[in-house]
């Protein structure tokens, strides 16, 4: 595992509805290095907040979770890799072909548009999901602690260059799924954090101890009376200083 500074490894969700609340949050803390940019901001201020963000120096995560056909996950990530997001999300229940297809529109997009291609990072299961309403619900015979393994290697196998899972998964996957192939988690709360709509989670450290690249902190830091308080916080922890 390569070290890196705290502030390196953990990306804010901005989880805003408008473009204007999202800047002023990235503003408002210092030390700020990397954000994601999900459905809801994307929907509400459209491509240009990509842009915007990283002439800001920020480093984008451009999490729209693609899955479709092949066709349109090529049409799709060809669009989106133009963007100059260094990280951009499609579902791996999309299959081997979906995968490749993704990837290649991937780098067309970004050859296109003279930037480097993000990294394609495949989601296996969402963090919202407990195993008893997974197994109930969607009437898959496969424990999801084996089905995650399963989705990472057949997105590993399809060239993609990591793979979003929960932190509880991340000791498992890193296994057989050494760096740099990135295992990237959303399902962070630090330590006395509500668990809101997240079923499996961890602490920042604990993840990172797991083996986890990146982590993933929304309302934790983004909803504190203090964002930047909340985010220096999260990074003394990964230091080892909380």
């Amino acid at each position: 595992m390569t070290t890196a500074a705290p502030a390196d490894r953990l990306i804010l969700a901005l989880d805003r509805a408008d473009a204007a609340s999202a800047l002023a949050l990235t503003q408002a803390i210092e030390g700020l290095r990397w954000v994601k940019v999900g459905l809801e901001l994307f929907l509400a201020a459209g491509p240009a907040i990509v842009a915007e963000l990283r002439q800001r120096g920020l480093r984008v995560f451009l999490d729209l979770k693609f899955h479709d056909i092949p066709a349109t996950m090529a049409a799709a990530c060809r669009q989106a890799s133009g963007l100059g997001a260094e990280l951009l999300t499609v579902h791996a229940a999309a299959g081997d072909e979906g995968l490749r297809a993704a990837l290649q529109g991937a780098a067309e997009g970004a050859a296109a548009a003279g930037v480097p291609a993000p990294t394609l990072l495949a989601v296996t299961v969402l963090t919202s999901w407990d195993p008893a309403r997974f197994a109930s619900e969607l009437a898959i015979a496969t424990p999801l602690a084996d089905y995650v393994p399963q989705l990472a290697s057949l997105a590993a196998a399809a060239g993609v260059g990591g793979v979003v899972c929960s932190p509880q998964e991340v000791e498992a996957l890193r296994r057989h799924l050494p760096a740099p192939f990135e295992l990237v988690t959303p399902g962070i709360r630090p330590s006395g954090s509500p668990l809101g709509d997240q079923a499996r989670v961890m602490t920042p450290a604990q993840a990172l101890a797991a083996g986890a690249s990146r982590l993933v902190i929304g309302r934790p830091i983004s909803a504190a009376a203090d964002p930047a308080e909340a985010f220096a916080r999260c990074c003394a922890e990964l230091a080892g200083e909380g």
